[in-house]
């Protein structure tokens, strides 16, 4: 059976459970869920398929990467991606573009896994609030509403985690600490 994995950021508190009341009151005024079923989250790696009884091997690989610079992350206000993607965005960071540029790297190089979009669009990373099931009129409201109100959150990253798809939400299956 695939099961499906992706690799990601999570926010320590109180910045995670910030976050997770805006994408809980977006879905509340605009019936949207989708942003509901998965923490929040920064993403490092989209979403891959992989026979779970190599789930084994992929935890091993991914354990041998190496990354030793804790850093910050700036959470600043709100922007969108047109027409379906409401996010909280994060303020440019050459340390978290290096680590997900290396660990894309590490993953493609190490499991074989070549479905990042590295050549057709830059990596921009985004908390979201609100995607995929946002009808399009909703997201002009909303994209609206969000725009002009405020969001800060600043926490230290040290570690990232694989996120496993139970058939209906993801939820955090291992953290990887960084390691030199």
């Amino acid at each position: 059976m695939n099961c499906k994995y992706f690799i990601a950021i999570i926010p320590p508190e109180p910045v995670f459970s910030a976050s997770e009341k805006v994408k809980l009151e977006i879905s509340e005024k605009y019936n949207n869920k989708s942003a509901l079923r998965s923490p929040a989250h920064i993403t490092l790696h989209m979403p891959f398929e992989m026979k779970e009884q190599k789930e084994g091997h992929l935890i091993e690989k991914i354990s041998t990467f190496k990354f030793s610079s804790p850093f910050n992350i700036h959470l600043q206000n709100y922007s969108c991606f047109e027409p379906k993607v409401i996010f909280i965005d994060v303020i440019k960071n050459e340390t978290l573009n290096e680590l997900q540029k290396q660990l894309v790297l590490h993953v493609k190089s190490n499991l074989n896994i070549f479905n990042q979009y590295e050549d057709r669009r830059a990596y921009h990373p985004h908390l979201t609030i609100a995607f995929r099931d946002l009808k399009k009129t909703d997201f002009y409201l909303a994209n609206e509403e969000y725009k002009n109100k405020t969001f800060s959150g600043r926490f230290n990253v040290n570690s990232f985690f694989l996120l496993k798809h139970t058939g209906k939400i993801w939820l955090r299956h291992k953290e990887f600490p960084f390691t030199a």
